[in-house]
């Protein structure tokens, strides 16, 4: 089960080409999506104002920009290593003494359909030290008026697989957050999540919560409101130029904490709506 983990470099932190931009648009709304970049959405656009940090933004990291979907995992793995149905399970590392936000971000993914205002894409997932269990990870993104959809998913293969899902859209700074979590996951030095649960503390943040009310994200007269099916939140804000609201199936080092079973052919599914007002903020 633990295949041997490739050499570590932080190539999480590598510049990654973003190719071939396809756009999508639906009145007001225009994505624009780069297969090639790990699947990501390089840019959001609503009625002219750019939502997300851009490649060419001066900020060129591959975890750094766009909106990428975080598969089979989201957040660190504490020093990449885990045990699953009894075997000890080593990842490779890609950000300093952790693997951080799964295999699919820096990937190429294949496009398997595209119209006018929506995309599907597919990635096949490894079997080697970077994951050792397959399986397939599949991603849609559906422009609906003035809501973006994206649903993601993973499914095991042959064997059963742990697995968290997560997007890390890397809004540009906005002018107002609106977020009240209920708790949050302590981080110990090391910067990962703990347990147990806390109550919330003050930002800047880089931590992850549980929260099920309303989020929104102010900024240029627009308010732009998320939601998903689930209860975990990642909240970055603690740079100037930009704040990450991320939902994920579960909190960073999942795999340590919470752990989630796939048997084999089992499918784990994360939906996540972006919806901006038709009026100012």
């Amino acid at each position: 089960m633990a295949a041997e983990r490739p050499s570590s470099i932080d190539d999480a932190l590598v510049p990654i080409p973003v190719g071939t931009l396809h756009w999508l648009r639906a009145g007001r709304l225009e994505v624009a999506l780069a297969p090639s970049a790990g699947g990501r959405i390089a840019q959001i656009r609503f009625d002219g104002v750019d939502w997300l940090v851009g490649a060419n933004d001066g900020w060129p990291a591959t975890i750094a920009w766009g909106s990428y979907p975080m598969v089979p995992w989201a957040g660190r793995v504490r020093g990449g290593h885990f045990d699953f149905d009894g075997n000890a399970c080593a990842l490779h590392l890609n950000f300093g003494a952790h693997a951080i936000h799964g295999v699919g971000f820096s990937r190429p993914w294949q496009v398997d359909a595209l119209d006018a205002d929506s995309a599907v894409l597919s990635l096949a997932l490894p079997c080697d030290g970077y994951w050792p269990f397959g399986g397939t990870a599949t991603q849609s993104v559906r422009l609906q008026g003035d809501t973006l959809r994206l649903e993601l998913s993973v499914q095991a293969g042959e064997q059963a697989m742990p697995a968290v899902l997560g997007w890390h859209p890397w809004f540009r700074k906005p002018d107002r957050l609106v977020f009240t979590p209920s708790a949050m996951y302590p981080r110990d030095r090391e910067g990962i999540a703990t347990l147990p649960r806390v109550e919330p503390m003050p930002g800047p943040w880089d931590d992850c919560f549980v929260a099920d009310g309303e989020i929104a994200l102010m900024r240029e007269g627009q308010r732009l409101r998320l939601h998903a099916n689930t209860d975990h939140w990642v909240v970055y804000d603690g740079t100037a130029h930009a704040t990450c609201v991320e939902p994920q199936t579960g909190p960073p080092d999942a795999f340590n904490l919470v752990p989630h079973r796939l048997s084999p052919g089992q499918r784990l599914d994360l939906a996540f709506d972006l919806s901006w007002d038709k009026g100012d903020a």
